[in-house]
């Protein structure tokens, strides 16, 4: 006779079943498909938390370190519902990636710039990779630090705070986003910097607004890109893995 299986409720847990656990900043911004923060954009399921009090103002304008509580408490919240990694929707997240790993005994991923060393490291000498932030009059060298890379000078930095139709959702909190113009941005950027430095090799988005041009961006440069996508989706694989079937 075949053990009846059992299921124990977690502490603290309202709901099951997610493999992600998203911390989303205090920001009204409209999440469209692609966009970090809309569900659509992943192939499982994915649990939503929003972290009061850590505006766009007081993580990229002023960073205040005082946050690092909330943050934690936010990412603890997830990990009591059942999740096997937790992730941010901000790259300037990074600052409190250290805090959260130490609280938690899953995975934490906070920022896609986390997959700078792993980029570096597929770099020939001399070669660099370009980062496409959302400020970067507000990006400093010490976010490449954080993340672990071992030539900071690698890294080319553009911003996206040129762009009005990105600046004002992704910066100032406007309640409307149209696709078209921020597109465009994007792939001018990437152009540009392809262009001006011909020795760039792969392109980093580190924005989490910014996935849903990533296809045009390659498409423009015929280089790999990287976004907060393509990180969730690595470490969810790593997490989830599956018998291979096949032929021999």
């Amino acid at each position: 006779m075949e053990e009846m299986e059992e299921y124990v409720a977690r502490s603290g847990a309202d709901s099951y079943g997610h493999a992600v656990g998203i911390i989303l900043i205090d920001s009204p911004t409209p999440f469209i498909p692609g966009d970090v923060g809309n569900a659509s954009s992943f192939k499982y399921p994915v649990l939503y938390r929003t972290v009061e009090g850590v505006t766009v103002d007081r993580l990229i304008n002023r960073f205040d370190p005082g946050n690092a509580g909330a943050v934690v408490r936010t990412a603890k919240d997830l990990a009591a519902h059942g999740v096997r990694l937790v992730t941010s929707d901000c790259g300037f997240m990074l600052r409190f990636q250290k805090e959260v790993a130490t609280a938690l005994k899953v995975p934490v991923a906070l920022s896609s710039l986390s997959q700078l060393p792993f980029i570096e490291s597929t770099l020939g000498r001399g070669d660099r990779v370009g980062v496409i932030t959302a400020n970067g009059e507000k990006f400093d060298r010490e976010l490449l630090t954080l993340a672990g890379m071992r030539n900071p000078d690698a890294a080319l930095v553009r911003g996206m705070e040129g762009c009005p139709g990105f600046k004002g959702p992704a910066l100032e909190n406007t309640l409307r986003l149209k696709p078209g113009p921020i597109r465009g941005h994007a792939v001018s950027l990437a152009r540009e910097m392809v262009a001006g430095e011909p020795q760039i090799r792969a392109i980093l988005l580190e924005c989490s607004m910014l996935p849903p041009y990533a296809a045009a961006i390659q498409r423009a440069v015929g280089l790999p890109v990287f976004d907060f996508i393509t990180m969730i989706d690595c470490l969810v694989g790593a997490s989830f893995r599956k018998d291979f079937t096949g032929f021999y």
